[in-house]
């Protein structure tokens, strides 16, 4: 199903382990742009729902696009949403592409595991070889508890850093 925010899960763990050093909204955005060519297909009724776009060298495309759209795009975002009012978060170019590319091969893998149709090494190869070493629903459970695990982890490792930052002040 394109849009799924089960991709959505392992982003919110790297977010936790990376900080400021990875974007979920450039990742987020990159989840978006894999899944249009399938909403494409599943409009149409034409063309193959995980074509060239969920493949490696698809997904490498796709990271640069998002990375380079994805950028201004969560910085307007922020700003809208008034999380960024003085427009003083800026994402570095290395953040949107780390971001945009992780975005992209998770997408790539994640699906390569629970869709037949996939052929993530086209042109080299039409082998799968990924498809079903384990079950879709373990698959949306992994997704769903790296998501928890990392939201978790995300706001721990934030009161720690705001905690020592007091604490540093007030010596």
């Amino acid at each position: 199903m394109p849009f799924t925010p089960i991709h959505m899960g392992p982003g919110i763990a790297i977010k936790a382990a990376l900080q400021t050093g990875f974007s979920l909204m450039v990742f987020g955005w990159t989840q978006i742009v894999m899944d249009i060519q399938p909403l494409i297909v599943l409009i149409t009724g034409e063309g193959h729902l995980h074509g060239f776009t969920h493949t490696y060298a698809g997904a490498s495309l796709l990271a640069v696009f998002s990375a380079l759209s994805g950028k201004y795009l969560s910085e307007i975002g922020l700003y809208i949403l008034d999380m960024n009012p003085n427009w003083q978060v800026k994402i570095f170019w290395r953040v949107a592409f780390l971001s945009g590319f992780i975005g992209a091969y998770s997408h790539v893998f994640i699906d390569s595991i629970m869709h037949s149709d996939m052929h993530p090494f086209f042109p080299f190869s039409e082998s799968n070889k990924l498809q079903g070493i384990i079950s879709v629903e373990l698959v949306h459970k992994l997704c769903m508890v790296s998501a928890i695990v990392g939201g978790i982890l995300y706001f721990v490792i934030n009161w720690f850093i705001k905690f020592n930052k007091q604490r540093q002040a007030t010596f």
